[in-house]
């Protein structure tokens, strides 16, 4: 017994629809490496290093989130300790601080950007690795 035309149209189908979610899980997997491998290089390329006093990672280069992460931190208390517990918006504008603070918090939001850039970044891989093994699963089922 042969299959009929509609059965055959359903299963190449689903096998098309398996190869496109396959392909778009590669491209978001392959997006995702390569995001996290940028935005590491970028901040390597900055030269910044953990604090001595930070309370991981001291000495370390910053090129990985948890880096990136405890760096802000250390930068958020030295703020606070020279804006005596205020913060940028809290100064008074003739403070002599308050370029310091300000540029601190700069630091600190820029640190934490790359932080969840690399959260998005691993994100795109995992989402892409679903999306292929969704997509080998429908080519199997066809």
């Amino acid at each position: 017994m042969y299959p009929d035309t509609q059965e055959v149209r359903r299963v190449r189908g689903v096998r098309g629809i398996g190869l496109l979610v396959i392909v778009a899980g590669a491209i978001l997997a392959v997006a995702g490496v390569v995001t996290y491998i940028v935005v590491s290089t970028t901040l390597a390329d900055q030269k910044i290093t953990v604090s001595d006093d930070a309370a991981a990672f001291a000495g370390s280069q910053v090129d990985q989130p948890w880096e990136a992460y405890a760096e802000a931190n250390v930068i958020g208390e030295h703020a606070s300790e020279i804006g005596g517990g205020k913060t940028y918006a809290e100064l008074p504008q003739e403070d002599p601080n308050r370029d310091t603070v300000m540029t601190a918090s700069f630091l600190q939001a820029s640190l934490f950007t790359s932080v969840v850039a690399f959260g998005v970044a691993l994100m795109a891989f995992g989402l892409g690795i679903v999306f292929v093994l969704l997509g080998i699963a429908l080519r199997r089922l066809a």
